[in-house]
């Protein structure tokens, strides 16, 4: 499927935080993208806000308008608060797990572990980042890519504590999708319930 291959840092400039991970350039700049970036002061619509946080969401996860649209659609089926069980379902997909245990530091890099067949799932190798995990689902490295050196850096760096719905085994390179997180939970900073609203408009 598709992805954004454009520059990260105007998207996370548009949005004002570093949507994609630490960003130098972003510190350096942190006023909105273009030559009247810094001195923009346009009045946002209700509809544009809640267009934004959409927007967000989707750049976040690197996930395109059709999908996102097809994930809000199982989340409204779904029991329970739909904003929330959105987040869940885009948390549930492979490759964000990938990046959440700490094998990959990027989402984009996780999505690229899994296509290029690093990674299994539940010990079968699985090359689709987009595929939904259950609770009880294991993802391990294959063990020819263990040594690979983009994944033993990510894991040199990472805090495995950071996310209580995952554990990590250090000694097998896999980690277990324990349960789906709670809202409190999901670090990111999107406002779900402004989604709700765009799509039920």
């Amino acid at each position: 499927m598709a992805r954004y291959r454009g520059p990260k840092t105007r998207i996370a400039r548009k949005f004002g935080e570093p949507i994609y991970g630490p960003d130098k350039v972003f510190e350096r700049k942190k006023h909105a993208p273009g030559m009247h970036g810094v001195n923009k002061r346009r009045k946002t619509t209700e509809y544009g806000i809640q267009l934004r946080e959409k927007q967000k969401a989707k750049y976040t996860y690197g996930v395109l308008e059709r999908q996102f649209r097809r994930y809000f659609s199982l989340a409204v089926r779904k029991k329970g608060v739909t904003g929330q069980v959105l987040l869940q379902i885009l948390e549930s997909r492979l490759d964000n797990i990938v990046y959440r245990l700490g094998l990959a530091p990027t989402r984009d890099a996780a999505r690229q572990l899994v296509s290029h067949r690093h990674i299994l799932l539940n010990n079968k190798i699985c090359n689709v980042p987009s595929t939904l995990l259950k609770p009880g689902d294991v993802i391990s490295v294959r063990e020819r890519s263990k040594s690979l050196e983009i994944i033993s850096s990510s894991l040199s760096k990472h805090n495995h504590s950071k996310y209580p719905w995952l554990e990590w085994n250090a000694s097998e390179m896999s980690g277990k999708y324990l349960m789906l997180p709670e809202r409190d939970m999901i670090p990111e900073n999107i406002k779900e319930q402004l989604i709700v609203e765009l799509y039920s408009k």
